[in-house]
């Protein structure tokens, strides 16, 4: 069965996908509001993991589109594209675009794909722009995948963490935050930590959850991560901590 799921995946990632989100959408820059509008689509391109914005042009406020002069990006010969391949590197046919606010220039940033059925719609950059929402709640890291799924459960079930026989936490209120594509987490109350707790400095952002901070413990730096304000989704892990499990023991019961 996972084969034959694997195998789906990778036939649908060969083609050019895109679906209609019926939130609304919007993106400021330099303060001010480009984007508003209640048309997005999501697209993935041929071979992208994540999924783009694309909007209708016409919602587009206060800034101009203007043919890209540079050479454009090629995308990397074959295999899947992640995150790590940036937006201007495109598997489909289409125009390439400057995304122009006064003398302010984003190059590349936008992409008008030349599938009839996305006619009227121009793929945005992410990370060009400064931020973007979701109704009013705000988008961080990339646009969210609705096939992506995050599930925050309650649990009465004993998880304790333990490192080098120090106990760290033990506590039967758990959270257990299963993801796609990721192990099972186990977020605990800060209450139920036993040992003193130091912020870092840093932090890390999903898209799905929220921005993370990072904890030191017993003397070994970010081996805990915590979402103080998490999205809606995943609202019961707030002020909850995870322990890396590459360094520590959890143990949950059976």
């Amino acid at each position: 069965m996972a084969t034959k799921i694997s195998h789906v995946l990778a036939e649908a990632r060969a083609t050019l996908r895109h679906q209609p989100t019926g939130v609304r959408v919007r993106a400021e820059w330099a303060g001010l509001t480009v984007l508003d509008t209640t048309g997005a689509h999501l697209v993935w391109e041929p071979r992208r993991v994540l999924c783009q914005y694309a909007v209708p042009e016409a919602d587009l406020a206060t800034v101009a589109l203007e043919p890209t002069v540079g050479r454009p990006v090629p995308p990397p010969a074959e295999g899947s594209l992640g995150p790590d391949v940036g937006f201007a590197a495109h598997t489909t046919t289409g125009e390439v675009l400057d995304v122009v606010l006064g003398k302010l220039r984003a190059e590349q940033a936008a992409f008008r794909p030349a599938d009839p059925d996305l006619a009227g719609l121009v793929l945005l950059d992410f990370d060009a722009l400064d931020g973007w929402w979701h109704e009013d709640e705000q988008v961080v890291a990339h646009p969210r995948d609705p096939f992506h799924r995050v599930d925050a459960l309650p649990s009465r079930r004993r998880v304790r963490v333990g490192l080098d026989g120090e106990v760290l936490a033990d506590t039967r209120r758990a959270v257990a935050v299963n993801e796609t594509g990721f192990p099972l987490r186990w977020y605990v109350p800060r209450e139920d930590v036993r040992v003193g707790l130091a912020p870092t400095t840093t932090r890390t952002a999903c898209p799905y959850k929220g921005v993370a901070s990072y904890w030191a413990a017993a003397g070994v730096d970010d081996v805990a991560w915590s979402y103080e304000d998490p999205c809606t989704e995943v609202a019961p892990i707030a002020s909850h901590l995870c322990f890396d499990d590459a360094t520590v023991d959890i143990h949950v019961e059976a």
